[in-house]
C-alpha cells in the first residue's frame, strides 16, 4: 500500500496541536507527539484545567525510555538505491533514544502504529534473535557477501546497546565468518568493540564512519540530546584510528544558517583526530520530519526558522525536501554548490585523501547449517 502524503500545512497544525510541555521531555530532541500518518484518528493535546497535576505525571511517564523485545525473520534489509555505496543494511535496533531531531528514519516509525516524534526517542525496539537471523541469512544458499552497512536507520551503539549487546554480537558473527561491513554511529561506545574491529580491520573487512554535525556543545545537546559530547566522538575517531580502524567522518546533516559555518573546522578537528574520509549530507526532511523540525525551531531559534527553510527549498527545487536520486543528499543549485565546494577543498587543503577505502569480499566463509558436510582440509 503506499504510503499518503501529508500536506505541509496539515502535519504543521497537527504537530502544533500534540506539543508537549518542555519540562517533562528533558533530554528529549522531539518538541511534540503527533500522530502516525496511517492512524485514523488524530488527538490534540489541550488543558481543559481538570486534573493538571495527573497529566503532568502521565507526560513524565510517556517520556521514559521503554524497549520492547521485537523478533526478526530477517536481519539483512536490501536496497535497490543507485546513489548510495551499498545494497545491504542491518539495524539492531528500531527507534533512537540519541533523539536526533533531524534523523530521516523518523517517518519509519509511522509503521508499526507509532509517532515520528517523541515515540521514536522514547518506544524502542531490540531485534533479539539478530545473531541467530544473521547467521541464517549468511547461510543461505547462494549467498553473495558484499559490504553490509550497519546502523543506517537507527545508530547501532545508541545507549540501550550497552544492556542489550546486539551489535556486538552482530560483529562477533560478522568477524567470525570475515565479512565485510561499514559501521555508522555517532556513539564513542564504537571503542567498546576495538578488540572485534582491530581484528577485522587488519583483513581489510571494516570501516567506521563517525558523525560530527557540529563542535558546539550547546548545539549538540539541541539537536542530538543523548548523543555523546563532540569532543568524545573525535575521541572515538582517534581511538579507532591508533587501533588500525580506518575512519570515515560524516558531517551530517549540513543545517543551513545553523552549523554551516562550521564544515572547514570540523573537517579539520576530524583529520587531526585520524579520519582518512570524509563526506556529507544536506538536512534531508521527509515526511513529518518537515514538521517536526520546524516545530524544534519555533522552540529553539525561532528568528532563524524562516531563513533556514529559504535556503533548504533553494537546494530542494523549491521544496523543504526532494527524494530525486542523485541529489537527495547533497541538493542542488547555488547554495548546495557552494557547500560542495567548500567541502571538496577544505579536503584536498587537509590532505584527505582522495580514493575511498573498499572492504574485502574474497575472504567470506559461509556459516555451516546442521547437517552440512565437513570439509576435509
Amino acid at each position: 500500500m503506499a504510503s499518503p502524503i501529508p500536506d505541509p500545512r496539515e502535519t504543521a497544525r497537527r504537530i502544533a496541536g500534540s506539543r508537549t510541555p518542555a519540562e517533562t521531555r528533558r533530554g528529549r530532541g522531539a518538541t511534540a507527539n503527533p500522530d502516525g500518518r496511517f492512524e485514523r484518528a488524530h488527538r490534540e493535546a489541550f488543558d481543559d484545567g481538570w486534573d493538571a497535576h495527573q497529566d503532568a505525571h502521565n507526560m513524565l511517564a510517556t517520556s521514559r525510555t521503554v524497549v520492547g523485545i521485537e523478533t526478526a525473520r530477517t536481519l539483512i534489509t536490501y536496497n535497490t538505491s543507485p546513489d548510495i555505496g551499498f545494497d545491504r543494511s542491518i539495524n539492531p535496533y528500531r527507534g533512537c533514544e540519541h533523539g536526533c531531531i533531524y534523523c530521516f528514519a523518523r517517518p519509519n516509525h509511522a509503521y508499526v502504529g507509532l509517532s515520528p516524534g517523541l515515540d521514536f526517542e522514547t518506544r524502542l525496539f531490540a531485534k533479539s534473535n539478530a545473531v541467530a537471523a544473521l547467521k541464517h541469512d549468511l547461510a543461505r544458499p547462494g549467498y553473495a557477501p558484499r559490504t553490509i552497512a550497519l546502523g543506517t536507520a537507527t545508530d547501532p551503539y545508541q545507549p540501550i546497546e550497552r544492556e542489550h549487546r546486539l551489535t556486538r554480537g552482530v560483529l562477533e558473527v560478522l568477524a567470525r565468518w570475515r565479512h565485510p561491513v561499514g559501521i555508522v554511529t555517532k556513539s564513542s561506545l564504537v571503542l567498546r568493540d576495538r578488540d572485534i574491529l582491530a581484528r577485522m580491520a587488519a583483513d581489510g573487512l571494516v570501516k567506521v564512519a563517525i558523525s560530527l554535525t557540529t563542535l558546539d556543545p550547546t548545539l549538540a545537546r539541541r539537536l542530538e540530546p543523548r548523543a555523546p559530547h563532540p569532543q568524545k566522538r573525535l575521541a572515538a575517531i582517534r581511538g579507532l584510528a591508533e587501533a588500525g580502524v580506518p575512519v570515515m567522518a560524516i558531517v551530517a546533516p549540513i543545517i543551513p544558517s545553523l552549523n554551516d559555518h562550521e564544515i572547514e573546522a570540523i573537517l579539520k578537528a576530524a583529520r587531526e583526530a585520524g579520519a582518512r574520509e570524509a563526506n556529507y549530507v544536506l538536512l534531508r526532511l521527509p515526511r513529518e520530519l518537515d514538521g517536526l523540525v520546524s516545530d524544534w525551531f519555533s522552540e529553539h531559534y525561532p528568528g532563524r526558522r524562516d531563513h533556514v527553510f529559504s535556503l533548504l527549498t533553494q537546494a530542494r527545487g523549491g521544496k523543504s525536501y526532494d527524494a530525486a536520486w542523485g541529489t537527495r543528499m547533497i541538493g542542488e543549485g547555488p547554495y548546495a554548490d557552494l557547500i560542495r565546494r567548500r567541502f571538496a577543498l577544505a579536503k584536498k587543503r587537509l590532505g584527505y585523501p582522495e580514493e575511498r577505502l573498499r572492504q574485502r569480499t574474497d575472504l567470506f566463509r559461509r556459516p555451516e547449517k546442521p547437517g552440512d558436510q565437513l570439509a576435509l582440509f
